[in-house]
């Protein structure tokens, strides 16, 4: 089976080609690449990773988002429609949905209400998505994952990696949470099972997460394990870190109040659905397993 992923480059691409599973073959496929549409035209499935991500540098425009998140979106979905693929994947996120906190499981219902241009942008790519009528022998499958992590990633874990690792006190013991993750191994899984199942499922969105949330302090816990540090860590008074990451707002330092609510709130998400359809009973990594991993690829980098 020839499946072509469109944004492999990415973290997430880099793992998921690396994939080993007979009969598939992953066909790497670049948009700067003048011939990428005669590639996708001969596939038999279609994986959109292409996306613009959260920009922390604050350096991308609202123009560069509508771009990689909507327009590319349109671009690839009518190339699929004129291919002989027959299932185009495509990968949103829960930011389409919520983007700060949940304190109960989100379902694929569920309003959505994002913030940022980021989660406004990947929502506008799901209802154009929705809107399109398919031919009846194709579909379109699209899945809304919290944050996904494994080696090589960049995000909040990796922050909390270096706090940990290098002794310095944590200072956020005063908040309590939980968190859906998805770590890529679980990620990778999914997207297989739906390929093998691509019969049984259904056009429509899906939730994909681990099946259990994590604390933040569960996370400390797990890298002060790894590191084999014991660090200390302090309930440093909530009003005095908000007061800091507000700061963090105005000047470059590695606290900002977006980065502190999603390192400390609660965002649940379920994936009862697409384990419903898809006949899954467990997944392949627990949730602290998959942490667990994440945080022992950057010992080696």
């Amino acid at each position: 089976m020839n499946i072509s992923v469109l944004g492999a480059s990415g973290f997430v691409g880099r793992n998921l080609v690396k994939v080993e599973q007979p009969d598939f073959y992953f066909q790497e496929v670049s948009l700067r690449n003048t011939s990428w549409k005669e590639n996708v035209g001969h596939s038999d499935v279609v994986i959109n990773l292409i996306g613009k991500a959260h920009d922390h540098q604050g350096t991308a425009s609202e123009n560069d988002y509508y771009f990689a998140n909507v327009e590319l979106v349109k671009e690839i979905f009518n190339v699929f429609i004129h291919s002989e693929a027959k299932l185009l994947i495509h990968i949103s996120s829960i930011a389409a949905v919520e983007e700060f906190e949940s304190q109960t499981p989100l379902q694929e219902q569920a309003d959505c209400k994002p913030v940022s241009i980021y989660g406004k942008t990947k929502r506008e790519a799901e209802k154009w998505l929705l809107e399109q009528v398919l031919p009846a022998d194709k579909k379109v499958v699209i899945l809304r994952p919290p944050m996904i992590h494994g080696p090589g990633d960049k995000g909040n874990l990796g922050l909390l990696y270096k706090i940990i690792s290098k002794g310095i006190p944590y200072p956020l013991e005063s908040f309590d949470n939980r968190r859906s993750f998805l770590s890529i191994d679980n990620f990778n899984f999914y997207i297989t099972e739906i390929i093998k199942n691509k019969d049984r499922i259904a056009s429509g969105i899906y939730n994909i997460c681990d099946d259990d949330p994590v604390s933040t302090k569960s996370i400390i816990k797990i890298i002060k394990k790894v590191t084999n540090k014991n660090t200390i860590s302090l309930p440093v008074p909530r009003y005095l870190i908000m007061g800091i990451a507000k700061i963090g707002d105005i000047i470059p330092i590695p606290i900002n109040t977006k980065r502190l609510k999603k390192m400390t709130d609660s965002l649940l998400v379920t994936n009862e659905k697409i384990k419903k359809t898809l006949l899954i009973t467990s997944l392949p990594v627990s949730a602290e397993e998959g942490i667990e991993k994440t945080i022992k690829s950057f010992e080696n980098q």
